[in-house]
């Protein structure tokens, strides 16, 4: 993705801090441990229990020129995403766009939603209108889901600010109100409705910023996809796919809205509450 000359958004609340440690005794191993957090970023889930009681100590260590880099890449692609969003909004809707803030932070963090933490991964909180990121998060994308790439890395910030977007457009606040009258399993599918439109809504920031794409951005984007699926991510963690547990969708509904807001890059074709197949 070539972001020589993109200004950093003024929008991003830089956070350092908390060191992450896990203590105690556990058979994973440092593999292990890496793969149960790799898992944790891409479900939204913390995988804290799962780590409890493991004698693997981990403390985040990166270097400060490694972390610069992550944060001026993602300030960047905030800035894109504010670009298209108040050009889709005014031309599109009608509408005036407000955009989020991007908290990046080391290790942990608080938010209004709760607590931040590697084991949590990349969310957005309609509480403060902030999308909460750890930028070692990009190592993980790579490493332990073989979804490497800048324009991947890039696909994930522009989903949490997707999930922004249906804040603004009062989407959110109604799914999550329906959620808490749901069943667990109903609550499961609705939310997989408003990931995959969150993917679809990408799908049309992706679109608007094909002159800064290199060859490889968009296949980067779609396999990344694809390696957060619900289905993917239970087999690797050595389980059978169990649909009524989806909270994001199969590999190919994820890549497939993105897809179709990518084609389309009209946000009426990301209604997938009236889809009648996802």
């Amino acid at each position: 993705m070539r972001l020589r000359g993109i200004k950093r958004s003024s929008n991003v609340e830089r956070r350092g801090g908390g060191r992450r440690r896990i203590g105690g005794k556990s058979s994973l191993g440092v593999a292990g441990v890496l793969a149960v957090l790799a898992i944790g970023y891409f479900t939204g889930i913390d995988v804290s229990p799962l780590l409890q009681g493991g004698d693997v100590r981990q403390e985040s260590s990166r270097s400060v020129g490694a972390d610069d880099a992550a944060t001026v890449f993602s300030a960047q692609v905030l800035t894109t995403t504010e670009e298209v969003w108040t050009n889709v909004f005014r031309d599109q809707m009608g509408r005036e766009y407000v955009p989020p803030k991007l908290v990046i932070f080391d290790g942990v963090t608080q938010s209004p939603c709760g607590g931040a933490s590697g084991a949590t991964g990349p969310f957005y909180c309609p509480a403060d209108s902030k999308a909460y990121l750890d930028t070692q998060f990009f190592q993980a994308l790579e490493r332990q889901m073989g979804a490497g790439g800048d324009f991947a890395a890039a696909y994930v910030i522009a989903h949490e600010v997707a999930h922004h977007v249906q804040n603004q457009l009062g989407i959110l606040p109604k799914v999550n109100a329906a959620r808490q009258r749901a069943s667990e399993t109903e609550a499961n599918a609705l939310t997989v409705r408003l990931e995959l439109m969150a993917d679809c809504l990408s799908g049309i920031w992706a679109r608007n910023v094909r002159g800064l794409m290199e060859r490889g951005d968009l296949q980067e984007a779609l396999n990344a996809a694809r390696k957060i699926g619900d289905d993917y991510l239970q087999k690797q963690a050595g389980r059978v796919p169990q649909p009524h547990t989806f909270t994001h969708g199969t590999s190919e509904q994820r890549a497939g809205w993105f897809a179709r807001g990518y084609d389309s890059g009209d946000v009426g074709q990301c209604d997938t509450f009236a889809a009648a197949r996802l």
